[in-house]
């Protein structure tokens, strides 16, 4: 099997199920015990967390454990609206979040908030001159993905958080897709909350963190115990916990090296693609985008059935988000403009540092026959292709 579909998920690395394995059965107290036993537990939820703070240049006291970035977006959103409710009823996102976040707002919204919904260019990306025009005196959040899951764009994060605080606004980002991929610092970039989902780089699935800057108003979403300093109850899950802390470990000093790596095998595809397989678009800025990232379409044919024949020979690419893959067209696709029935014929291909470059010129093979193959079957290509070789007569 070839996966190129890092973006929905990663593979647990085996040095995470090391860890993990003993706090099944071996290592297993409830970290909230006061008796010797639960203080191994306790004690690897505390290095964790300061692993984390560490990674985002933050202090572990800011570092909330959840079970993912579904979980953090709700909190992050809702937390904060509950809070500050008196204050104002305004907030601020764009049109490309993630569910987590969209829903989330739809529900304030339902609660009588008032949201604002950035538009974004052909590349994806928010216009600042919009999101400072769109303040208001009752705005209480900005809510942008640093980077997002399907086109892989980029979003001026700095300046962004530099707006908020100029203007005394919280900056909450979903930054489940950049999280150790692209190098933040909390404090460099102003940000005020940050959610991140530890299967998103070779954790275990079910377990993320919300970051909160210390002093942010924010109320807790699970209510029972006092577990996470009373403000998210539930015994942790300890040894997904652990298991993130591994992965941390194991990635945030190679995070530039890694990026370079899988930067380099995404522009040898695109390179390949675009000068072996015609009538392909790509979207979103090749600049400003992560580096795994690649998201295109093919015209005249359909993109669910190019992802079964490339599944039939074993490779594993996706038509956009997991999380919305029964939904129809994408939403980001609206948002920067690309038609129905071209959006129909997209796929989203994320490559990850385990992937080879011969594992991409296989890829590349395959999907230029899968292509060839469907357009046999495309009255609107057989047209096209009649039309041009009238004109080369």
């Amino acid at each position: 099997m070839l996966y190129l579909d890092h973006a929905a998920t990663t593979a647990v690395h085996t040095e995470v199920q090391r860890e993990m394995q003993p706090y099944f059965s071996q290592y297993y107290g409830n970290p909230s015990g006061i008796y010797e036993f639960a203080e191994d537990a306790r004690e690897m939820l505390q290095r964790t967390r300061r692993k984390i703070a560490q990674s985002l240049h933050a202090v572990p006291e800011e570092i909330y454990f959840t079970s993912g970035g579904t979980e953090a977006d709700n909190w992050a959103l809702k937390g904060v609206a509950e809070s500050l409710q008196n204050k104002g009823k305004h907030i601020i996102t764009s049109q490309i979040e993630h569910h987590a976040v969209l829903r989330s707002c739809e529900y304030l919204e339902r609660r009588g908030f008032e949201i604002t919904y950035l538009s974004v260019d052909e590349n994806g990306m928010i216009s600042l001159e919009e999101l400072m025009q769109s303040i208001r005196p009752d705005t209480i959040l900005i809510s942008i993905m640093f980077a997002n899951n399907e086109i892989g764009t980029l979003q001026p994060i700095a300046e962004i958080g530099s707006i908020a605080r100029k203007h005394h606004i919280l900056f909450h980002t979903d930054a489940v897709q950049a999280y150790l991929h692209e190098k933040i610092d909390v404090e460099n970039l102003q940000i005020d909350l940050l959610s991140a989902s530890a299967h998103k780089f070779q954790g275990p699935k079910g377990v993320g963190f919300l970051y909160v800057r210390s002093g942010c108003p924010i109320e807790a979403l699970l209510h029972g115990g006092s577990q996470e300093a009373g403000m998210r109850a539930g015994t942790e899950n300890v040894p997904g916990i652990i298991g993130m802390g591994k992965a941390v470990s194991l990635q945030m000093d190679r995070i530039e090296e890694n990026r370079q790596y899988v930067k380099k095998l995404r522009n040898y595809v695109v390179d390949r693609i675009q000068k072996e397989i015609p009538y392909v678009t790509f979207h979103g800025s090749m600049k400003k985008r992560l580096a795994g990232n690649i998201n295109m379409h093919f015209s005249y044919i359909e993109g669910e059935s190019l992802i079964i024949l490339l599944d039939m020979e074993g490779i594993c690419v996706s038509a956009g988000s997991a999380c919305a893959s029964r939904e129809g067209v994408s939403h980001v696709l609206k948002a920067i403009h690309i038609p129905d029935n071209l959006a129909r014929g997209t796929i989203r291909v994320t490559i990850g540092e385990e992937n080879t470059m011969e594992e991409m010129d296989f890829f590349v093979d395959r999907l230029k026959v899968c292509v060839s193959n469907l357009r046999e079957f495309s009255d609107e290509y057989a047209q096209k292709r009649l039309e041009n070789s009238k004109r080369r007569v």
